[in-house]
C-alpha cells in the first residue's frame, strides 16, 4: 500500500497539507499511519481499513464493534506469528544440517540424484 492509497482514501483523518498541496505529518498523522500499516498486516483491505478509520470517527458508540475487529485481526496476526516461527524453526534446521556437511560430520544426502 503507496502513501497515496493511504492518504487519499481517507484512511490518515484531518491530513493536513502546505500551500503547494504537500501532505504534513504530524504525530497524529503518524500514529494513523502506524495503525494502518498494521492493519494492513494483518489482512485487512482497504476498505475494511477505511471502516474501522470512519468507526474510529464516529466515537464511543462504536467502541465494541472496533474492539471487535481488532480481536479478529490480532487472532490473524497470531497465526501468522506461529507460522513465521515454524519457518524460521525449519530453516534453522537446515541451515544447521548444511554446517553438519560442510564440517563433515554427515554426508551430503541433500541431493537426490547421488
Amino acid at each position: 500500500m503507496t502513501e497515496h492509497t493511504v492518504t487519499d482514501k481517507g484512511l490518515v483523518p484531518n491530513l493536513q497539507r502546505d500551500k503547494n498541496n504537500n501532505r504534513l505529518f504530524d504525530q497524529e498523522s503518524i500514529n494513523w499511519l502506524t495503525g494502518v500499516k498494521y492493519l494492513k498486516q494483518c489482512g485487512m483491505s482497504v476498505e475494511d481499513i477505511k471502516t474501522y478509520v470512519d468507526l474510529c470517527l464516529e466515537g464511543r458508540s462504536t467502541i465494541q464493534e472496533r474492539y471487535e475487529i481488532i480481536m479478529k485481526h490480532k487472532a490473524t496476526a497470531l497465526e501468522r506469528f506461529e507460522e513465521a516461527k515454524r519457518t524460521v524453526k525449519y530453516m534453522e534446521e537446515k541451515a544447521n544440517h548444511y554446517l553438519d556437511i560442510i564440517n563433515g560430520a554427515i554426508l551430503d544426502d541433500t541431493n537426490p540424484g547421488q
